[in-house]
Formats: structure tokens, sequence, C-alpha cells
């Protein structure tokens, strides 16, 4: 029955795909990000630079704007939103989130990163051009449809393939490294004291739920910086918060132990089971099997600051993202129907927060540990790519004296309550910091067969800094956001499908 109900589930991924073609959908980008990596804020300064880039002057935007071939070739025509495609889908806030970072027109002083998003929305652009190439040379279109989601649900894909007893037992063995094994302890203690055979018990699954969320939750607190942490939606649970779906927890079992009906066990289990057919099965049929397109961003320069089990987590979340992939486009259907993603993007998110001295350092770290990931993994048949970027870049360059030595310094706005060396920042004034330097060679990183800062003192303490404050053109616009490498970014994604 149950091989039935998977080339039935199959076929109808298959039809939906092979509907969306016929429709003329185009191209479906997913964006989604490891936590706290921008992900709202790469989408808003995306699609304000396409639908202002055919109304700004050419050769200013050209300049800013200048490896997105389609615009530097003057082929691009316009880009405009288009009514929300799936009813059952909320739209991405962009006018609401652009108005948050810019202050709005009248009130700058007001600007302010927007609130990270917790569901899944989308968005639309039709894109007018002109071909350069092929028999359809001439106007033409691409319809973008944008499918944004938040990373951990993207980490939870590698569960499909995961019984109850195979999950406890690789959650339970990562809680006990050095990083972890602290955050863990009320919920190991717990844990030790749970019976998986004794009767199931509501209180007690309440209990290890909640306790077993608290520690997920202190693993992501930014002075740690943990990137693995499923099941993602306790984290974020919505309108599921208190569902038997999301009440259970790992239990100490050995390999081959039975499960008895009634058992704490198997009430566990069949609630895990619940998680992946209500939470995690329907996110990959309805959204993420029908992607052609995506890009992962990555705060990495918070796993720097975090130090060695951060970046380690890091390299290890990269695998389970790639292993999501390859269990997405396994199917012999899904292949027939409609091409797997073909190019997957990931970004090392915030490089503003460096002097550009150290942008392709960022991007060559972030390399060396996506090159890791993928030689444990099996071949995915994508390109892969990563870029260091800034969605938006919130910092100027500038030089600084200390101890009479000039020194590469970045300049913006340190968030309110932000401190270097015991100075604390109002939220007004400017300051011109010194960040530090990457290592110029990305396996510095590594030392022997684990990760390590590349060196013993290193301390990488980036401050956070408000957006950036807009100038407004002579007809009273204000100008697009600034950004670091957002055109290679789009020329990678889409590029192709523009000429």
């Amino acid at each position: 029955m149950s091989l039935l109900n998977s080339i039935l589930n199959e076929t109808a991924l298959a039809a939906r795909s092979l509907a969306d073609y016929v429709s003329g959908t185009g191209l479906r980008l997913g964006v989604t990000g490891l936590s706290r990596s921008g992900k709202t804020v790469f989408l808003t300064a995306l699609v304000q630079h396409l639908t202002r880039l055919s109304k700004s002057s050419a050769t200013d935007s050209r300049r800013t704007f200048p490896v997105f071939r389609v615009h530097a070739e003057n082929r691009f025509t316009r880009a405009i939103l288009e009514p929300q495609p799936d009813d059952a889908v909320p739209r991405f806030a962009y006018e609401q989130h652009l108005a948050a970072l810019t202050g709005g027109a009248q009130e700058p002083d007001n600007r302010r990163w927007p609130e990270s998003t917790n569901r899944i929305s989308e968005l639309r652009l039709t894109i007018e051009f002109e071909r350069m190439e092929g028999w359809r040379k001439g106007p033409s279109s691409l319809t973008l449809d944008i499918v944004d989601y938040p990373g951990e649900w993207l980490l939870d894909l590698p569960l499909l393939t995961k019984d109850y007893a195979q999950f406890s037992r690789e959650t339970i063995e990562s809680s006990t490294s050095a990083t972890r094994a602290p955050l863990a302890a009320d919920w190991r203690a717990l844990l030790s004291s749970l019976d998986p055979g004794a009767p199931a018990d509501e209180e007690q699954a309440g209990k290890a739920a909640e306790i077993f969320t608290a520690y997920l939750r202190a693993c992501k607190n930014e002075r740690y910086s943990l990137s693995t942490l499923p099941p993602g939606r306790f984290l974020m649970p919505g309108d599921l918060e208190g569902s038997p779906a999301l009440t259970f927890a790992p239990l100490q079992m050995e390999d081959g132990q039975p499960v008895a009906s009634g058992s704490l066990a198997a009430m566990m289990e069949r609630r895990y089971e619940a998680y992946k057919s209500h939470v995690v099965r329907p996110f990959f049929s309805d959204h993420f099997s029908r992607l052609d397109r995506q890009i992962v961003l990555i705060d990495a320069l918070a796993s720097l600051n975090s130090g060695p089990s951060a970046v380690r987590d890091l390299e290890n979340a990269m695998g389970d993202v790639l292993s999501a992939f390859r269990t997405g486009r396994s199917s012999l259907l899904a292949t027939l129907f409609r091409p797997r993603i073909d190019r997957i993007l990931f970004a090392a998110t915030k490089a503003d927060h460096l002097h550009h001295t150290s942008h392709d350092r960022l991007e060559a770290i972030l390399r060396l540990l996506v090159d890791r990931a993928i030689n444990r993994a099996e071949t995915l048949g994508a390109s892969i790519d990563v870029i260091a970027l800034a969605a938006v870049r919130a910092t100027r360059e500038a030089k600084v004296r200390h101890g009479g030595e000039m020194l590469d310094a970045i300049t913006g706005t340190p968030l309110k309550g932000e401190s270097l060396h015991g100075d604390m920042f109002d939220g007004i004034a400017e300051a011109a910091i010194f960040p530090g330097e990457l290592p110029d060679d990305p396996k510095r990183v590594f030392r022997g067969d684990g990760l390590a800062l590349p060196d013993d003192d290193a301390d990488y303490r980036f401050l956070r800094f408000r957006p950036p404050v807009l100038e407004t053109s002579a007809d009273g616009r204000m100008t697009p956001l600034p950004h670091i490498r957002l055109d290679r970014a789009l020329e990678f994604l889409i590029g192709d499908r523009l000429v």
C-alpha cells in the first residue's frame, strides 16, 4: 500500500509540474536563509532593483548593476509586479519591508531592518526584455515567481528519509558535542529518566517537548549560532503550537528495539510521523518540488564570531541542505515531467561588515565549506556556486589612523545598544570601525581534522549597523538601495533565461 501511495504522490507531483510548465509560469526561484541571514532584506532589495532598472538613468543603473548582463547590454525593458499567483500562499510584503528599510521618503530617521518572516510567501514579477539569440529573437518576457520560505523548513526535508529511531539517535548524539552539551543538560537529564517502554503519558510527552524545544532555542542564540536544529517548526510553530504533531521529542532507544503498542515510544513515533505527514511533506509537494532555482543565504560571519563549533555546524547544515535537494529530485516521474533544480547559489551575507579586501576571502571560506559538504553528498546534477554579498550595504569604506598606521575601515551608524571596546552606540552617530581581516588562505579555518578559527586569539565581533540613508534624486525619488554583488547573484540565478 505504501508503494501505491508513493506512486500516486509522485504522479500528482509530476502532473502539477507539467501544469506549471504548460501555464507558462516561467521560472520559480526559491529564496531561503539559515538563521538571521537577511532573507527578507535580500528579497526586498532584489525586487526594488529589478523594478527600478528601467526607470533609473541608464548610465547610473549600469554603473551600480554592471554584472546583470541583460541590463548591461541595454536589452532590459522593465520589470513589473503582478498579482499573487497562488491564492493559498501569502504575498511577500515588499512595500512594507521597503518602507521599513528606508523609513519612507519623509522619515529617513525611522529606517530599520524589517522583521524576520517565519512563514512561506510568494511574489510574481514579469521581466520584459529583448532576446538576442534563437528564433525568438526580439521582444520577450519571463515570468519570475519568487518563493520565500524559512531555512528551517529546508533543513526538515531530510527527515523524510529517517524513521523516528534514526532521528532520535542522531539528535541525541549531536547533543553531546562540546558546545551543545551544556545547552542540552536539562533535556538530557529528563531524557535519562524517561522509559520508552512505559505507558504513553501526555504530561510526560508535553514536558519532554517543552524542554527539548528550549534546548533547540538555546542553540539558535546568536552567542552560539548553531544551524542544524530540526524539527524546524518547533522554533516557529505558528498555528500548530500545542498540537500533537509538535508535542514529541527524541527518546533513548537501542538499535532494533521494538516499539510496544501503547508505549511512550509508540506515542512519540506516531507524532513524529504526523509531523512528517502534516508539516514536511506538504511543504515538499506544494512548494519545494516545484522550484527551478534556489539561493541559500548564510550568515557565515556569525558562525566565525561564535567559533569552531558554529563553523562545523554550519558545514553540517550545508550538507543537510544538499541532501534535501537530492531527496527532492530522486524520482523518475519528476525527472520526466520537469527538469530538476539546475542552479543552487550559496550566499554569505553581510559582506558590508568587512572591508572589500576580505570579500573574496569570505567567499573562499564559504566555497571551501560547501565543497567539503558536496564531497559527502551524492551527485546532484545541479550547477552550484557561492558568493559573498550584501543585499543592502549599510557601510562605506574609509581609512583610520591607529598607532601611526593607516588601517582599512568601514563607516556606518551602529544600531542602538551595540558596543565595542566599552563604547556604547546610540544609533544616531556614525562610527569608523576596523573590522579585522579574514585569512587570505581559507584552509587556515581548518586545523587538523577539525575546524578552528584562523588564530587562537582571533575574534571577529562584527557590529550591526542601521540601514543606510538614501539620497534623493532630482525628480524627488529615493535612489536604489546600495549593495555588494547583488547583480552577480541575479545573473547566476536567472541570467541564462534572459539571452
